[in-house]
């Protein structure tokens, strides 16, 4: 386990985002299942995962990108300082967070997963390699 992953994360946070992950909203699983054993793109998330002192909903380390999910209690003036605040002490680490809605989720999981790809890097079977050409032999 890397620890640069975990950036000082206590093992308090650890059992709490156990806790997190065995009682995941509706939003989250219907995620979880798109992201779960490298299906985007072939990138490895992890749910629930340890940050410093915070805990992310989904995190993918190969890309150092964050992906939240806001339900209505995010809504709330206190909660978006909150979140403010907290995505950037972790934009500090050069981690990207993005944030979506739960109705995001609900409603239009495509469009949700193809701005989670927009934050990917590409990955090996889609970078282009250019093939050299054939050398001809003279006389042909």
């Amino acid at each position: 386990m890397a620890t640069d992953m975990f950036y000082g994360a206590s093992p308090a946070l650890f059992a709490k985002a156990k806790q997190l992950r065995l009682n995941q909203t509706t939003a989250e699983k219907m995620l979880w299942n798109h992201l779960k054993g490298s299906k985007l793109g072939g990138f490895r998330f992890k749910a629930q995962h340890p940050i410093q002192w915070f805990i992310a909903d989904f995190y993918c380390h190969e890309a150092k990108l964050v992906v939240e999910l806001d339900g209505s209690v995010h809504d709330n003036a206190d909660q978006q300082v909150y979140d403010d605040n907290r995505s950037y002490c972790i934009g500090e680490l050069n981690i990207t967070v993005i944030r979506f809605s739960n109705e995001e989720v609900f409603t239009n999981i495509k469009a949700v997963l193809t701005r989670i790809r927009q934050y990917l890097p590409p990955s090996e079977s889609q970078t282009i390699v250019p093939v050299a050409p054939k050398l001809m032999k003279e006389g042909y």
